[in-house]
């Protein structure tokens, strides 16, 4: 359901403010009075675009006669053929003053956009992509914004995950070379650093304390291609729970603020100029947001939802009292696996972690999971999960199958590091469809003969 895969503005139409348009035709007044102007169609192979400027026109003409009534324009008439002409009011330049959010003073979209541009990134990150015998780098594009005045940056996992490099190009248009300082996939939140001091940052808000119908917007990388575009609309939802493409379920707030590949990790601003959520998501109903036909449905993380892990990566280089087991590469056990080998439904343990919480239990290699206190436990997404739960140094009964015997034994949680982190103790492919398994580094072992032989 993710986007954000591989991504200067506008040209704009029309004359700048204080032009005057004219639009002439001939008409035949009757009794009843001139009759409603149409414009000629316009010839030729610039036709299309001028039917486009013509609509942006009477748009504007409709604000101008919504204000000045028949000022807005002059019909000559009488007895015979005559031309109405249209006038294009002089605007004024719109004065913008850059602000400081305080969440008491409620801010204009046009006054979030010049005072917050400046503390939105664009984000590029190279990925080595493995195809074949073949090697080739792929490029993502992203948004990001700055959280503090000396480059720590904020913005989605899924934007820089496996990146070889990445580049964060600021709204003056000066690039830099970005360190990875950490992330998470489970909260899809990453942060970032650049070697630049005097950088202005958001001010943060309550996500909380946002309802539903709450203006907000956003500003992004759109496309990849559309720097630093600003969107808005409302709060369409709060709380909502979304389940993402991997069966994670996140905590979302919902908002029709156009999210577009290319949006991702940006901030989602409250009326108030603070940042209340991460851009994250747009709705799709193919699986694939850059061509997605779902339109007005998106969703941001809460940023009460990260702002510790956030500080936790800013602070130590990773997040505090998570838990970690030291089980490597645990495999789904599937049905194919419990009707040959008459296993029970849990996750198999490939490889123990020499000195982790895990070992000291008495886990071994080989061991099928199937619970955690009273939780049963059926594969690795629902271990990951429930592990999550728990905080370093709770105690919890794993409940494990070893060569036809039930056991449980108590394990204490280690706590994650940044070491650790590195270490993930995500799935691998089945172990028994493989020649052997990893036998806590100890080399390899046949899950046939250690149940069997």
């Amino acid at each position: 359901m993710y986007e954000d895969n591989n991504r200067s503005g506008y040209g704009g139409f029309g004359p700048d403010n204080g032009s005057t348009y004219h639009y002439s035709y001939n008409y035949q007044p009757d009794s009843q009075g001139p009759a409603s102007p149409r414009p000629k169609k316009a010839k030729g192979k610039a036709g299309a675009g001028k039917a486009v400027a013509l609509v942006l026109c009477c748009a504007l003409v409709g604000g101008g006669a919504g204000v000045g009534g028949a000022a807005a324009y002059q019909a000559l008439s009488g007895g015979h053929s005559g031309s109405t002409t249209i006038y294009q009011n002089n605007t004024p330049t719109t004065q913008v003053s850059i602000q400081q959010a305080d969440g008491l003073s409620e801010m204009s979209l046009e006054e979030i956009y010049a005072s917050y541009v400046d503390s939105c990134v664009n984000i590029n990150a190279q990925t080595t992509v493995q195809q074949g015998w073949q090697q080739y780098q792929a490029t993502s594009a992203g948004s990001g914004f700055i959280i503090s005045q000396d480059g720590y940056i904020v913005t989605n996992y899924h934007v820089v995950d496996g990146a070889s490099s990445i580049r964060v190009t600021l709204n003056n248009g000066e690039s830099y070379d970005a360190s990875y300082i950490g992330g998470e996939e489970l909260n899809d939140v990453a942060v970032l650093k650049i070697d630049v001091t005097g950088l202005k940052p958001v001010v943060l808000g309550d996500s909380d304390s946002l309802i539903v119908g709450e203006q907000v917007s956003t500003i992004g990388n759109a496309l990849g291609s559309y720097s630093f575009s600003q969107t808005s609309g409302y709060v369409s939802g709060v709380g909502r729970s979304v389940t993402m493409s991997d069966g994670t379920v996140m905590n979302m707030i919902q908002t029709d603020c156009t999210i577009n590949s290319g949006n991702s990790g940006g901030p989602l601003f409250d009326r108030y100029g603070r940042v209340v959520g991460i851009t994250s998501a747009k709705l799709s109903n193919n699986g694939d947001s850059s061509t997605a036909s779902i339109e007005g449905i998106g969703f941001a993380i809460p940023i009460n939802d990260v702002i510790d892990i956030i500080t936790d990566y800013m602070e130590y280089g990773y997040v505090t009292g998570r838990p970690y087991m030291g089980i490597l590469s645990p495999t789904d056990v599937t049905e194919q696996h419990r009707q040959t080998f008459g296993w029970p439904a849990g996750v198999y343990v490939n490889s123990v972690e020499e000195g982790s919480c895990a070992e000291t239990a008495g886990i071994r290699p080989g061991d099928i999971i199937t619970a955690i206190d009273d939780t049963e436990i059926t594969g690795v997404a629902q271990l990951t999960s429930v592990k999550n739960s728990y905080r370093a140094g709770d105690t919890v009964t794993v409940t494990v199958y070893r060569s036809g015997e039930t056991l449980e034994l108590s394990l204490t949680f280690d706590e994650q590091t940044s070491t650790t982190q590195s270490q993930q103790e995500e799935p691998s492919d089945p172990a028994p469809q493989q020649t052997g398994s990893v036998n806590g580094g100890q080399g390899y072992f046949d899950p046939w003969d250690y149940f069997f032989g």
